[in-house]
């Protein structure tokens, strides 16, 4: 079995952040979804990996190398613009050949990884396995009717969803799915829809089968999104203190970096802290996540992520629930005042005039 991992969408629903970064690279806990959803590919017993790019290409092309680091063998397939998931499919028919193969939504973090699915495609051997979870909001997704365990309906985005189970943005294939892409046409947008290909197959009569998700699942499409994946991956820290606290506090499940020092500090778990970090006179409380290099001096902030190399200096608001691109600087100082969220791409400035 081989897997396609797709890493070509704009993110613009996370700009300013996504100006310079593809989303798939932004660090949830620390670490860029695309290397979670990797993880998780090899977890699930796969070597072989298409990953698809687009005009971020070589962002993420230096970002992932070869695969090796992972135990994988990764080929990059160009996508010369956003042309929809089953297009993606296309241009990776011949390096999928005729084996099955888990088609990866980069942007997409399941708590249980893949393996579940794979094993459950392997023992049954259907034409398609598509995996889902339960929504509240279903209607943002594409949604999914199930009859007697086969998929019998699916719909983008419906304004009255038939159903609460949701696709999670991890499918298995097998070779049937290229007639498939290759009978439908654009959607309305323009695109060649995942979606309307399994349709095609499960009106064919093809076995299509539906998975449902054990643990939770997250997708990334906006700033609250990552901050919602960020606690929740952050729920599984343990502690490991590899730098150095003095005179302070730190409480909970805590991760410090090697080379971070904090000094009359408070940390509140769970909390990431990466490496080379300097933290004086704050407060980090609980559910944030802070990159390597980053200074965080007189400063109050919970439920955030910042990003590598930020200052944050005798700010005078409480920071929360806020996201902050890259070598951020914020040094707002004066009279303390309510709490703010922010998300601010990579060197931003706030500071005073």
């Amino acid at each position: 079995m081989k897997a396609l991992l797709l890493s070509g969408g704009t993110g613009s629903r996370l700009r300013p952040l996504t100006y310079t970064c593809p989303k798939q690279l932004i660090p949830v806990a620390n670490k860029p979804v695309l290397y979670r959803a990797l993880e998780a590919i090899g977890a699930g017993g796969i070597a072989d990996v298409a990953v698809v790019v687009g005009e971020a290409a070589p962002a993420v092309m230096a970002s992932v190398g070869d695969g090796s680091r992972w135990g994988l063998r990764v080929t990059y397939l160009r996508q010369d613009a956003p042309r929809g998931l089953a297009h993606a499919v296309a241009i990776a028919e011949e390096f999928l050949a005729a084996d099955p193969f888990v088609l990866f939504l980069g942007d997409t973090l399941l708590k249980d990884g893949i393996g579940a699915a794979v094993t459950r495609f392997q023992a049954t051997r259907p034409d398609a396995l598509v995996v889902v979870g339960r929504a509240e909001d279903p209607g943002r997704f594409g949604v999914v009717e199930v009859k007697g365990g086969r998929v019998h309906r699916l719909e983008e985005k419906p304004r009255t969803p038939r159903s609460d189970l949701v696709l999670v943005g991890v499918y298995v294939f097998g070779p049937r799915v290229f007639d498939a892409v290759r009978a439908i046409r654009p959607s309305a947008r323009g695109e060649l829809e995942i979606t309307d290909a399994i349709q095609q197959m499960a009106d064919w009569g093809c076995t299509v089968d539906a998975h449902q998700v054990a643990g939770w699942w997250k997708d990334i499409g906006t700033p609250e999104d990552l901050l919602d994946a960020n606690r929740l991956l952050l729920e599984d820290v343990e502690t490991e203190l590899r730098g150095l606290a003095e005179e302070s506090w730190i409480a909970g499940p805590v991760r410090l970096g090697a080379g971070t020092v904090v000094r009359r500090s408070t940390v509140r778990g769970p909390a990431v802290i990466g490496e080379g970090c300097h933290i004086e006179d704050a407060h980090v409380g609980p559910f944030t996540s802070v990159g390597d290099r980053c200074t965080l001096r007189r400063v109050q902030i919970e439920n955030s992520i910042v990003l590598e190399g930020c200052v944050l200096d005798r700010v005078a608001f409480p920071v929360v629930s806020s996201v902050l691109g890259r070598e951020t600087v914020i040094g707002c100082g004066g009279t303390p005042s309510r709490g703010l969220g922010l998300v601010v791409g990579d060197r931003s400035r706030i500071c005073p005039v």
